[in-house]
C-alpha cells in the first residue's frame, strides 16, 4: 500500500471540505491533512478523531498570512505536502450591481480569490517538488451570470482562471477547478432561508423547489470525488473547470 500523504484543505469545518477531509484521513489510506476554517470547534472535533493525522488552524480566510502558514504546519508536522483543496467560500453581498457595495465586493474578493492566490503561491514551491495537485471549489456562477450573484459569480470566474493560468505555467502541478453542483450545505439554507428577498423570486424558488425535490447533492459526493482528485487527479485534467459528475471524472466517483 501506498505511504500517507499530506494535504492541505480549507473550509474543513462542515459541509464539502469536511467530507472532503474525513474521506482523506480514513483508513485504509489514512493521509495527514492541515484543516482550516474560521470554526475551530469542528477542527478539533476532528483533531480528537485523528490526534496523528490532523494539523489545525482556524482564521479569518481573508487573512493572507493564513496561505503561509498553513504550508509551514504541513511541512513541520508531516514532512512536506502533496496538495491542497482550495473549498472556502462566502456568497457575500447578494444583490444587482446597480446597489453593488465595492467594499462587500472587496471582501469577497480577498475570501473567495485573493486567498487562494496566496495559498497557491505559499504551496507551489513544495508541489512542485511532490508532483502535487490544487483543486479549487467553483460554482456554476463562475461560467453563468446569475442576477444579485455578481460578486460570487465573479470571483469564481477569477478562480476558474487562476486554475487554468496555473494548468499553462505550473508543468509539475495538476490544477483542477471542481463545479460541485447544487449540494445540501448551510449555503443552501441561507439561500433558500435568509436571502429570499435578495434575489428574483423565479431564482429563489429554482432553490426551494430543488432542495423539496430531494435535487441537492450530499456533501460526500463532491467531497469524495474532490479527495480522490486531490490525491491522484491525471495531468491531462490540468486547468480545466469539471463539473464533479462529469464523464470524464467517472474513475473518481
Amino acid at each position: 500500500m501506498s505511504s500517507p500523504k499530506t494535504f492541505i484543505v480549507t473550509g474543513a469545518s462542515r459541509g464539502i471540505g469536511l467530507a472532503t477531509a474525513k474521506y482523506l484521513l480514513a483508513a485504509p489510506h489514512s493521509h495527514n491533512v492541515v484543516v482550516l476554517a474560521r470554526s475551530a470547534e469542528p477542527l478539533q472535533q476532528l483533531k480528537d478523531q485523528y490526534p496523528q493525522q490532523v494539523a489545525v488552524l482556524s482564521g479569518d480566510l481573508a487573512d493572507l498570512s493564513l496561505g503561509q502558514q498553513a504550508v509551514d504546519l504541513a511541512l513541520s508536522s508531516f514532512g512536506g505536502l502533496d496538495g491542497l483543496v482550495l473549498n472556502h467560500g462566502w456568497l457575500g453581498q447578494v444583490a444587482p450591481i446597480a446597489e453593488a457595495d465595492p467594499a462587500q465586493w472587496q471582501q469577497g474578493f480577498a475570501v473567495n480569490f485573493f486567498s487562494g492566490v496566496a495559498f497557491v503561491k505559499a504551496a507551489l514551491p513544495t508541489l512542485r517538488q511532490s508532483h502535487g495537485r490544487i483543486i479549487f471549489t467553483s460554482s456554476a456562477a463562475g461560467v453563468k451570470p446569475i442576477p444579485a450573484w455578481g460578486l460570487y459569480g465573479a470571483s469564481k470566474a477569477a478562480m476558474n482562471h487562476l486554475a487554468r493560468t496555473l494548468g499553462e505555467e505550473e508543468p509539475a502541478v495538476t490544477t483542477v477547478s471542481i463545479d460541485p453542483g447544487l449540494v445540501d450545505t448551510e449555503m443552501q439554507r441561507e439561500i433558500r432561508e435568509d436571502l429570499a428577498t435578495a434575489m428574483e423570486s423565479q431564482l429563489h424558488s429554482f432553490f426551494t423547489s430543488a432542495h423539496k425535490a430531494g435535487g441537492l447533492s450530499k456533501p460526500e459526493q463532491p467531497g469524495h470525488v474532490i479527495a480522490k482528485l486531490v490525491v491522484g487527479a491525471p495531468k491531462e485534467l490540468s486547468g480545466r473547470f469539471i463539473e464533479w459528475n462529469d464523464q470524464v471524472l467517472r474513475a473518481f466517483q
